[in-house]
């Protein structure tokens, strides 16, 4: 059993998400159950592969690969939970290719291998805390960004009076505005903790200076940076939903850029995984 979970690869939940994708997409066009079934068949086995290649692979959440399984992960489990939950209404078109880019990019991301630093027992606990205050801001981001889509989408939609996704329906642009605000009330608080303690995890690197302008480092200060706009603009200045949904569309765009980025601290992932 464990020799062939080791066998699954990239490929394995990366075109399984991609099949799912294709039904749903075409469930767009013509509306059917045994299309709706197809859909949740794919994206369930490719929730399985993505697992076992997690629990088995184990990538550092401190690489690109490893980050960015980790958000198209909860991702996959946010759009099947869409799916059944939201079974009338157009999910998974909007989370799958949001998924199935995560796993391309972290398919196209070099393994640079390295050492990490010699961090105390101490510090390793501080560190993991970290990576996961900074994953689940990224997982708040990226379900801002998908709520940001579809309230566009929606917006769009009922500026022209017609359904430009057939029979499938959307979420209230009320329902979708709230989502995104929820997700930036999340992410925001927790990025700033992460962030936080990244700086004082930082303080043990070597060559801190250089270090401090790594693009990952730089990346995740725009990104706080945006954030904080994001919400006084939206407490402080009341901007339109849309101008809002378009700022956090550019947050997602710099957090990609954020997981594909090489942490400085990072231990190089191993060589000869399949892909």
């Amino acid at each position: 059993m464990a020799s062939s979970l080791d066998n699954v690869s990239h490929a394995c939940f990366g075109l399984s998400y991609l099949a799912a994708l294709a039904c749903e997409a075409a469930r767009l066009r013509w509306p059917s159950r045994p299309l709706r079934l197809a859909g949740l068949g794919w994206g369930t086995a490719g929730l399985l592969a993505h697992s076992a290649f997690l629990f088995t692979q184990h990538p550092t959440p401190a690489s690109p690969e490893g980050s960015l399984l980790g958000v198209a992960w909860v991702l996959a489990v946010f759009s099947l939970y869409g799916s059944v939950h939201h079974a009338k209404q157009a999910w998974a078109v909007f989370v799958l290719p949001v998924v199935v880019g995560l796993v391309a990019i972290s398919l196209a991301s070099v393994a640079e291998p390295g050492a990490a630093p010699p961090w105390l027992p101490t510090q390793r606990v501080w560190g993991s805390l970290h990576g996961l205050l900074l994953l689940l801001a990224a997982v708040g981001v990226s379900v801002g960004f998908l709520a940001s889509v579809m309230y566009l989408v929606q917006a769009g939609r009922l500026k022209a009076k017609r359904n430009p996704l057939g029979g499938v329906k959307l979420l209230s642009l009320e329902r979708l505005e709230a989502m995104n605000r929820h997700a930036v009330n999340v992410a925001f608080p927790l990025l700033s903790l992460g962030l936080l303690l990244g700086v004082v995890l930082l303080r043990h690197g070597e060559d801190l200076a250089s270090n401090l302008f790594a693009v990952k480092i730089l990346g995740t200060l725009g990104l706080w940076a945006v954030f904080g706009v994001l919400t006084y603009l939206r407490y402080g200045a009341n901007v339109s939903g849309r101008r809002l949904a378009l700022g956090t569309i550019v947050a997602f765009a710099l957090l990609v850029l954020v997981l594909a980025s090489t942490h400085p601290f990072a231990v190089g992932a191993v060589a000869g995984r399949p892909l």
